[in-house]
């Protein structure tokens, strides 16, 4: 996709992702805690809202490839109910564990849709040389 400039996202973006890598696993660390802390069974969209909202600011902001944020973000859910198991106090039933992988689904949402957002807010105020 190119911008008014001619130039592509890909060449347009410098630099590294390290920082939006670190506020991933902090949303994700952030969403499994949730999830556990707060009965997943009652609130489980609590958890997709942090998730989907979470995937849209890092999709927004670094809008190539929007699928890491999902996996970054999304593997954290499972393995916070697998350390919640085995570390602390609270074993969580079978439908807990399955529906921690459905964390990957408003996170794909919410990913592409910032990304998406970002094209058209690029589209629509086109940076001046």
């Amino acid at each position: 996709m190119t911008s008014a400039s001619g130039e592509t996202r890909a060449e347009q973006k410098g630099g590294s992702d390290a920082v939006y890598y670190f506020l991933a696993v902090v949303f994700g660390i952030a969403a499994a805690w949730l999830d556990i802390k707060v009965d997943a069974e009652e609130h489980i969209l609590l958890t997709a809202l942090v998730v989907v909202s979470s995937c849209m600011l890092l999709g927004f902001l670094s809008p190539r490839r929007p699928w890491r944020w999902v996996l970054v973000i999304g593997v954290c859910i499972p393995v916070g109910e697998w350390l919640a198991y085995f570390v602390l106090t609270r074993k969580p039933t079978r439908a807990q564990v399955y529906e921690s992988f459905l964390a990957f689904l408003p996170g794909i949402a919410g990913a592409v849709g910032g990304s998406i957002c970002r094209g058209v807010v690029d589209n629509l105020f086109p940076k001046k040389k």
